[in-house]
């Protein structure tokens, strides 16, 4: 705290009127940073455990029924928490012109941390630079993934945002986006840090790691292509978008494999595309927005998916080929534009398509996250009300989860046993 408390009011002074003075020549842009944010307080319910980040703050969907001897669901058992750790700070840079485009910069934290471990602490959310041409972008450094379209993710009261049927992660990346018209085009390249790939424990094959490695150990960074198309009537309060894009991600499981007492390096790797399709329309009363996606292997985004053991292709080295897992997921939402009151509710449903290519036996590795689960619905509708800076929201968000077992060769979970929570959720959020 003696070290955090210094360093803040360094960077707070930064915003001062004078700090930043300094001797410039006409015309030219001077440097300098304002600061905004938010300060966020979370009151939660829920009826049953979860599966979830940050002590239950960030929720996925509700834990598996888990009998003990006598046949009681140990996960029947309701939790809550009150939580501040979405509050936010983030500081816009602006400055001089370089290569002929305006510059700009972004660094934003917040105290929701990579792990339980370390949670309250401030950690790095986003931290970006932009040159902005005429008509196109250069952006590097950390940002959200593409899969979560920025014009149009549901805006749900639970820091979720509907994950895991919307795309959630943020990536380092060097992405270029082009202005025609009413068409916008994006390519970028990304790769990994706080939200990884999984696969395979270098200590054991059987059981799931999250790291960076099997990005990094792959020949390309995860690529992605979008366009867009959008038009508002600004006299009418009316806009239209629509776009859809595209990316291909290639990981690496393993480097080597241990057969008896002879350790062999193995060429593996296992790759996956993403297609997805969004629209948002915006009137006068009412917003509604929709968007479907088809994935493989794409629980770097926490969504239901992972890559399976195809087969054992070279029975002296052990090496593999893998397979990825499939899901297609679809939400909408519909919300008020009352200045002062939103009502809104949001819902979607995930299907688990099991793996591309069969596996050669039911029983072999499966990486990934939530991998059991055959499907999942979701329906969270929400109240929120504004006063200036400060906002006051209500949201129910019912998730139920078809969990299943006998899998298959393409290891699609049968004999499903669904499970439901419910969380009631309050929040309080002062804007500045």
């Amino acid at each position: 705290m003696r070290k955090t408390l210094p360093l803040l009011l360094i960077l707070l002074s930064l915003n001062l009127p004078g700090t930043l003075a300094q001797e410039k020549t006409p015309g030219e842009k001077k440097f300098g940073i304002t600061f905004s944010g938010f300060v966020k307080n979370d009151f939660f319910f829920d009826s049953r455990q979860t599966v979830s980040a940050r002590e239950g703050h960030f929720l996925l969907w509700p834990s598996a029924v888990r009998n003990d001897a006598t046949g009681k669901d140990i996960h029947a058992r309701s939790n809550f928490n009150f939580l501040a750790v979405q509050s936010r700070l983030t500081g816009k840079i602006t400055g001089p012109d370089a290569l002929g485009a305006q510059t700009a910069g972004v660094i934003e934290g917040d105290f929701f941390a990579q792990s339980n471990a370390n949670i309250n602490l401030f950690r790095l959310r986003h931290a970006f630079i932009t040159l902005d041409w005429e008509k196109t972008q250069l952006m590097t450094g950390q940002y959200w993934n593409p899969l979560f379209v920025t014009g149009c993710f549901p805006g749900t009261v639970s820091f979720n945002t509907g994950t895991p049927l919307q795309s959630f992660a943020r990536n380092p990346q060097i992405r270029v986006t082009r202005t025609q018209g009413n068409f916008r085009f994006l390519a970028a390249a990304l790769a990994q840090r706080d939200y990884t790939s999984r696969g395979p424990d270098p200590a054991n094959n059987q059981l799931t790691s999250v790291s960076s490695d099997y990005l990094r150990n792959a020949f390309l960074p995860d690529m992605h292509l979008q366009v867009h198309y959008s038009q508002q009537d600004t006299e009418n309060g009316t806009s239209f978008m629509a776009g859809a894009g595209g990316a291909f991600k290639t990981i690496v499981p393993r480097l080597s494999s241990t057969m008896g007492d002879n350790t062999y390096k193995v060429n593996e790797y296992v790759s996956g595309i993403t297609a997805i399709a969004f629209s948002k329309i915006t009137l006068p009363a009412v917003t509604i927005k929709v968007q479907g996606r088809y994935g493989e292997n794409i629980a770097d985004v926490l969504s239901i998916s992972g890559f399976a053991m195809k087969e054992t292709i070279n029975g002296i080295t052990g090496e593999r080929s893998y397979t990825p897992l499939q899901n297609i997921t679809a939400w909408g939402e519909i919300h008020t534009n009352h200045q002062h009151w939103q009502v809104g509710v949001f819902g979607g449903v995930m299907e688990n398509l099991g793996t591309k290519e069969s596996m050669s036996d039911p029983d072999n590795p499966v990486y990934g996250l939530g991998t059991n689960i055959a499907s999942l619905y979701r329906v969270s509708p929400r109240v929120i009300y504004r006063s200036e800076k400060f906002r006051i929201a209500a949201e129910l968000e019912y998730t139920v989860a078809a969990y299943g077992s006998d899998y298959d060769s393409s290891y699609t979970p049968g004999q499903t046993e669904s499970v439901a929570n419910t969380r009631i959720l309050l929040s309080t959020i002062y804007n500045f």
